[in-house]
C-alpha cells in the first residue's frame, strides 16, 4: 500500500496564529492528507519594544516562515492574509486562500460602550497606522497610543487599564473566542479594513507549488480569492505594505464585486477615498479592479499622502 507523505504546516506560535493552522490542518485531515505543525518564532513576534512601524523590517510576520518553505522544514504556510507583503517574493505563491471570518476592525472597551462614547484625551491602543489614520479622522481628540503583543495580552492590558480601548481585528476575537466587556465592529464604510484581514491564505514555495498536495482542491473560496486579488493588487499599485494607512476591501456576492479603498494622513486630517465595481469578474478582472482603485487613489494625490 502507499504511503501518503505527512505534510508539515508552519505557523507563528501564537494562540491566534496556532488556531488558524490547526483550521487549515482539520480540513486537510477530512479530505485524507495529514499534516503535523511546525511552530516558527518571527521578527514580529521576538522584537516587543517599539511599535511595529518604527521596526523598519518588511514581512515582520512572514520572512522566518518562508524561509522553512526554502529550505525544506515545511510542506506550506499558514499566514493571516493581511500579514503577506503586496508583492511576494518571486520564489514563493499563495496557493489557497480559505473561508473568510469578519474582516471587520472593532472597539474594544472596559469601560466605554462605544466609540463615540469616548472622553476627549482617552487613550485608544493600536498597532495599526492604517486604524490610527483613520479613527484620527473621525476623532482628532483622542489619545492614539501604540500597543504591541498578540491579542490575549492587548486585551489584558485593556483591563488592567492601561488603555481606555483597543481597535483589533474581529477575525481575531472571533477565532479566538474571546471580547472586551464592549465589543463593537465598525462598518467598512466606516474604517476600511485592511487588504485580506479575516482572511488565511496557504503559501508554498513556488519550486514545489505544482505538488500543491491537494491544498487548492480542499481549501480554496473562489469569492474569498477574487476578493483578496482586488484588495492586494490595489495595495501592491499603491506599493503599501501591511502597516500603510491605505483600507482596502473588496465584497462580492457572486455576481458583483465592490472594491472600496481609502488612503488618509496619519493625523486623519485629510482622506482620499475611490470605489470600483464589476458584474461577474474573473481572476484577470478582480486584479484589474484593484488596479484601477489604486489608480483612482493616486490620481487625487494618495502617493502624497503615503509619502508625508
Amino acid at each position: 500500500m502507499l504511503q501518503v507523505k505527512t505534510l508539515t504546516c508552519a505557523t507563528r506560535a501564537s494562540r491566534l496564529a496556532l488556531i488558524q493552522a490547526q483550521t487549515v490542518v482539520a480540513a486537510l485531515e477530512a479530505a485524507g492528507r495529514h499534516s503535523e505543525i511546525l511552530e516558527v518564532t518571527t521578527t514580529g513576534d521576538r522584537v516587543q519594544d517599539r511599535s511595529i512601524a518604527s521596526i523598519g523590517v518588511q514581512s515582520l510576520f512572514v520572512k522566518e516562515l518562508e524561509t522553512a518553505l526554502r529550505d525544506g522544514r515545511a510542506d506550506y504556510a499558514v499566514h493571516s492574509c493581511k500579514d503577506l507583503p503586496s508583492v511576494l517574493p518571486d520564489d514563493m505563491e499563495i496557493v489557497a486562500v480559505s473561508s473568510r471570518e469578519d474582516p471587520r476592525d472593532a472597539f474594544c472597551s472596559e469601560r466605554f460602550a462605544d466609540f463615540d462614547a469616548l472622553s476627549s484625551g482617552a487613550r485608544v491602543g493600536t498597532s495599526s497606522l492604517r486604524r490610527r489614520a483613520q479613527l484620527a479622522a473621525l476623532r482628532p481628540d483622542l489619545a492614539y497610543i501604540d500597543v504591541r503583543g498578540n491579542v490575549d495580552t492587548r486585551l489584558r492590558k485593556l483591563r488592567e487599564g492601561q488603555y481606555d480601548a483597543l481597535v483589533l481585528a474581529m477575525a481575531g476575537l472571533q477565532r479566538l473566542q474571546s471580547a472586551a466587556k464592549y465589543t463593537v465592529p465598525f462598518s467598512p464604510e466606516l474604517i476600511v479594513p485592511a487588504a485580506g484581514q479575516g482572511a488565511l491564505a496557504v503559501e508554498m514555495a513556488r519550486s514545489r507549488a505544482s505538488e500543491e498536495f491537494g491544498l487548492r482542491e480542499t481549501l480554496n473560496v473562489e469569492a474569498v480569492e477574487l476578493a483578496v486579488l482586488a484588495e492586494r493588487s490595489a495595495l501592491a499599485e499603491l506599493r503599501g505594505g501591511c502597516q500603510a494607512p491605505i483600507g482596502i476591501y473588496a465584497t462580492y456576492t457572486g455576481a458583483a464585486m465592490r472594491v472600496t479603498a481609502r488612503v488618509a494622513s496619519i493625523d486623519g486630517a485629510k482622506t482620499i477615498r475611490a470605489a470600483r465595481w464589476r458584474l461577474h469578474p474573473d481572476k484577470e478582472a478582480a486584479i484589474r479592479m484593484g488596479r484601477e482603485v489604486a489608480g483612482q487613489l493616486l490620481a487625487s494625490g494618495a502617493a502624497e499622502l503615503l509619502a508625508a
